[in-house]
């Protein structure tokens, strides 16, 4: 593997990339950008991604119950979808239809998120709801 080399601005003399100063001039080289590094094997599925499908099948079909909640670890979130949906019922049915709409978009949500979109806004930055 050969050494990065950098030109000088002011005496055009070639450098290390990682010089920082020219090495016949003494000018303060400008700092090159570190390539890209992959993240992981190429084809690797992010962090949690495998729990895409789960949360969104549970939210599209068990909506107002939270489900998807407890899968993506938002325990909080989910008793609080799943003791509103059962209060719901016996409150003429609004409050629980109110979750289950939730349910409904977060499922889809999930859906129609990239692998990697869905790991860094789920799992990853942990935002609970939509």
């Amino acid at each position: 593997m050969h050494e990065q080399l950098v030109s000088c601005p002011s005496c055009y003399t070639q450098n290390a990339a990682n010089a920082g100063r020219c090495t016949n001039c003494g000018f303060i080289l400008p700092v090159q950008p570190m390539p890209m590094q992959p993240m992981g094997a190429p084809g690797a599925k992010p962090p949690g991604a495998d729990k895409k499908i789960a949360a969104g099948l549970c939210g599209i079909l068990l909506n107002g119950l939270g489900v998807h909640k407890f899968i993506l670890g938002y325990n909080t979130e989910g008793i609080i979808m799943l003791v509103t949906y059962i209060v719901g019922l016996f409150l003429c049915g609004i409050p629980s239809l109110i979750v289950a709409v939730i349910g409904l978009i977060e499922g889809i949500m999930y859906l129609t998120k990239s692998d990697e979109e869905f790991s860094n806004t789920y799992i990853l930055n942990k935002k609970p709801w939509f």
